[in-house]
């Protein structure tokens, strides 16, 4: 397998729990009354399972999910429809993207879909030659379709973030089997209008853009998230103020062990750290896009390219939105911030991608 890929990851997953350590150190104490807690988790519900998946799709056939890809769309729309269930949904207040195991821990569905939609996307176009991909009726139309049922779902839950990723995704796998680019524009006009739609629904959306456009706007109210991140960030300086030193993980910053974990990067080993942590995911893209040129076979290589999309875009995504260059999302750091459902995905995708780079040319 490759090897260099394998590295890569390994340095942002130890990095990350690095961070991590310090970063949710005051929440897990205040909160749990363990200063470890956090980290714990990760190790339990995140990384051990992440290990084990690896391992197991990197081992396993990756022929295999080309063959059941039907089964797997359906899997993918029966996960979604899953948190709507009572007495299984484990959401918070109106939002629906959590299922309870049995009382002992909480899944999110919608990321166990990026990896079993995107097989079923990759599947599906591997099976078209260039014409049926550009053809409205055989190529587009049904693109459209299966795009709108896993996209309409999501927005019912709702998590416009992790949507946001899906449907990136989706439309670079497209584009690289071949797909005009009057398609994309046009869908990509389409996602625009219908964000739009979805920010006039919604108040706290619509405020969230404006907090985005006036950052000093409410900073002690729907502002404060933003303001406290730029604040953490700004503090870092050059070099930061040592690995520890954060003074915006005391209460001050919001999900400091999830989505704002970047900010304290930035706090901590300042600028220089900030950029490395760029650095790496932009070695990471460059090293699958290198096993995606080499691919054995359509299939691998649209499932390659869609697993460095949705985690390339992710951590741009991430990264934009703590520096106020995009409006927050939600969405948590890949192999970085706290989160067990994602970080355990996301290995399990790396996996796929090492058991295709077996078999490169």
């Amino acid at each position: 397998m490759d090897f260099v890929l394998l590295s890569i990851v390994g340095a942002i997953v130890l990095f990350g729990l690095i961070m991590l350590l310090s970063a949710s150190s005051p929440n897990g104490y205040a909160q749990f009354g363990d200063s470890y807690y956090y980290v714990k988790h990760q190790l339990i519900f995140g990384l051990i399972p992440g290990i084990a998946g690896l391992l197991f799709f990197s081992s396993f056939p990756y022929q295999v999910w080309k063959k059941y890809a039907w089964e797997l769309l359906l899997i993918s729309i029966g996960l979604l429809i899953f948190v709507f269930i009572p007495g299984v949904s484990a959401g918070i207040g109106s939002a629906k993207s959590w299922v309870s195991v049995f009382g002992l821990f909480s899944v999110q569905p919608s990321e166990i879909v990026k990896l079993t939609f995107l097989f079923y996307l990759s599947a599906w176009l591997a099976g078209r030659d260039e014409h049926s991909v550009k053809d409205v009726r055989a190529g587009f139309v049904p693109f459209l379709i299966v795009l709108s049922i896993i996209s309409f779902l999501i927005i019912l839950q709702p998590d416009l973030g992790t949507l946001s990723i899906i449907v990136a995704m989706s439309l670079v796998v497209y584009f690289v089997a071949g797909a005009p680019v009057l398609y994309l524009l046009g869908l990509i006009g389409a996602g625009i209008g219908t964000l739009g739609l979805l920010i006039a629904s919604a108040g706290y959306r619509a405020k969230r853009i404006m907090i985005f456009l006036h950052p000093e706007l409410d900073p002690l109210n729907i502002g404060y998230h933003i303001n406290q991140a730029l604040l953490a960030l700004g503090s870092g300086g050059f070099f930061g103020l040592g690995y520890g030193h954060s003074r915006q993980k005391f209460q001050y910053l919001p999900e400091v062990a999830g989505d704002s974990i970047f900010a304290i990067i930035g706090e901590e080993l300042g600028f220089v750290f900030a950029v490395f942590t760029i650095g790496l995911f932009l070695v990471f893209m460059w090293r699958m896009l290198e096993i995606a040129k080499h691919a054995p076979d359509k299939f691998s290589k649209y499932v390659v390219i869609g697993i460095c999309a949705w985690i390339v875009i992710q951590a741009f995504e991430n990264i934009a939105s703590m520096v106020s260059v995009m409006p927050m999302t939600g969405v948590p750091l890949p192999f970085i911030s706290y989160g067990g459902t994602s970080f355990a995905i996301t290995m399990c995708a790396i996996g796929v991608v090492l058991n295709i780079s077996k078999h490169v040319k």
